[in-house]
């Protein structure tokens, strides 16, 4: 691949990467469909060649030059075969079908979201000359609309509904796919492929903005009509009735909701008495608040990697004045504890890492973690770089791996830099993990203050930047091929002094004194001007 086009790929690569994180919005959809107009169609060309071709290729058969680093493959538009419809499984999509999914993007997968980015006209355009890859939309006996399914009257949303689905997703086995608590961890994850002979991997129904189609219980009910050809994702049309497939969309709805800090970006670590836990189940844990932390690829220094694995992580904190506790949950569907020391041959000239390139199966790479802190005090906004720091402002990294169940201190200068592991008698933190059903739970414990200068330092009442680095070794995920998160926060909660409260009763007593003082002060002036006012009255002419 020669430099200028290598340049290129990189730069739709980045840009597919951070549209794919950040933009699974749903703008308006359309209220009107032209009419596809030879015109129309022209226009569409010229507007797939300059936005789509570069992964779904110039003749549409998913070829494009980035198709090699995308996982799963764009859509080979020549075959016909689409995911996302209202019509039945094996037929077409309507031209609505089409123009909602180049409107919305689809989550979990290089899609982005063209909404923005393109006018209604110029997705209807763009719909209509994808539509001439192939011909068969044009064959009366294929007509889509022929095939739209029925959406009959839906089952609200209750206790009695979530009950049933629950029955059912156990009664059909979806669990073999899914996994019991629905986190994609189904015993069949090993075998599957796609219609393409590609590995993968079933949906972790638990993060609904990853649920390709839509996470309301509508479009689930359509998933499970439909199905999603190309997929082991068959309908349930002939299975089971419209009642059950509702039932069944909203169990799987009720999964959805995450409730605790969306939206901030500050861990408070709750102070405790006694020891801190290093037992995930302990009761100390349930009082905690949790910080909801996305993650995104590692798509900053060579090799970059968009095909990450775990995208959220769930964490709390307990502290007792002397050690510092944080709980960290996320979602992996395979447990991987064991680590093949093996150098990977990647092409140093490839900025992104080939899918094939890497290998993705268990028991090659561990899963790992790594709690990651400034060394120095940040001041003000300058903080080291959240990859690893930089020369001059160093990160302390607390790097947990599965295949030892155990935490090492290292430094950091930079990416590029040798990660620097702490000399035996200043690894200090402690770990404690368990995988169960699609999801690791992990306790690190370390103490507050440390004689080590290499170390982060913790106290109460401030700011402390932190970020998060997790591994998912059977996606081929290791050394800077990862999940990571930029800088949040972590705030130790003080203690309630008895001088504070000390400090509140003189507050409030001398509060009081002032009043007291102001009321003597001033009442004789305002009984005068009730006399005066009472005098001016009685003098005053009829």
């Amino acid at each position: 691949m020669n430099r200028e086009r290598h340049a290129t790929v990189w730069r739709i690569l980045l840009s597919v990467s951070f549209l794919a994180l950040g933009l699974l919005t749903d703008p308006a959809l359309a209220q009107t469909k032209p009419p596809a107009t030879e015109e129309m169609v022209k226009a569409g060309e010229k507007i797939y060649q300059r936005r789509c071709f570069f992964c779904h290729g110039e003749e549409g058969t998913g070829d494009g030059p980035v198709a090699d680093y995308l996982d799963p493959r764009p859509r080979d538009f020549t075959v016909g075969m689409y995911k996302l419809r209202s019509t039945g499984s094996g037929s077409l999509p309507t031209d609505e079908d089409l123009f909602r999914t180049v409107t919305r993007g689809i989550p979990g997968t290089a899609m982005p979201t063209w909404g923005p980015y393109l006018t209604e006209m110029e997705r209807w355009q763009v719909v209509y000359y994808i539509k001439t890859f192939f011909p068969e939309f044009d064959l009366p006996e294929l007509d889509p609309y022929k095939q739209v399914v029925e959406v009959s009257k839906q089952v609200p949303l209750s206790p009695e509904s979530v009950a049933k689905g629950r029955e059912i997703f156990e009664r059909e086995k979806c669990w073999e796919c899914h996994g019991r608590e629905v986190r994609g961890d189904g015993i069949k994850i090993h075998k599957m492929k796609d219609a393409w002979d590609f590995p993968i991997r079933p949906a972790d129904l638990t993060r609904s903005w990853r649920i390709k189609g839509g996470a309301d219980p509508k479009d689930l009910y359509l998933r499970f009509t439909t199905g999603l050809d190309g997929t082991p994702m068959p309908s349930f049309i002939n299975t089971l009735s419209a009642e059950e497939r509702w039932h069944l969309a909203n169990y799987i709805s009720s999964l959805h909701e995450i409730s605790g800090t969306e939206g901030t970006t500050v861990l408070v670590s709750k102070r405790v008495e006694g020891e801190v836990p290093l037992d995930p189940n302990s009761s100390v844990w349930r009082d905690a608040p949790p910080l909801h932390v996305p993650l995104m690829g590692q798509v900053i220094a060579w090799p970059r990697w968009q095909n990450h694995s775990v995208d959220l992580i769930t964490v709390r904190s307990v502290h007792n004045g002397k050690e510092l506790a944080f709980l960290l949950q996320w979602d992996d569907p395979t447990e991987d504890r064991v680590h093949k020391d093996m150098k990977v041959p990647l092409d140093p000239e490839d900025s992104y890492v080939k899918v094939a390139d890497l290998p993705r199966k268990p028991n090659t790479f561990r899963d790992q973690l790594a709690l990651q802190f400034p060394v120095k005090p940040v001041e003000g906004a300058l903080k080291p770089h959240f990859l690893w720091g930089d020369r001059q402002r160093p990160v302390h990294l607390m790097v947990w791996r599965a295949d030892q169940d155990a935490l090492e201190e290292v430094n950091a200068r930079g990416p590029f830099a040798e990660l620097t592991p702490q000399p035996a008698e200043a690894q200090q933190g402690r770990a404690k993990s368990a995988w169960k059903d699609g999801q690791w739970t992990l306790v690190v414990v370390r103490p507050l203050k440390t004689g080590d200068k290499d170390d982060a330092q913790f106290g109460e009442g401030r700011l402390i930047p932190m970020a998060f680095n997790v591994w998912d070794g059977t996606n081929g995920e290791h050394g800077l091929i990862m999940s990571l998160s930029p800088w949040y926060y972590v705030i130790l909660e003080a203690p309630t002094s008895v001088l504070a409260y000390v400090v509140s009763l003189l507050g409030a007593v001398g509060l009081g004194l002032v009043f007291f003082r102001l009321n003597r002060k001033y009442r004789p002036m305002r009984g005068t001007a009730r006399q005066d006012e009472g005098s001016r009255s009685r003098s005053a002419p009829a």
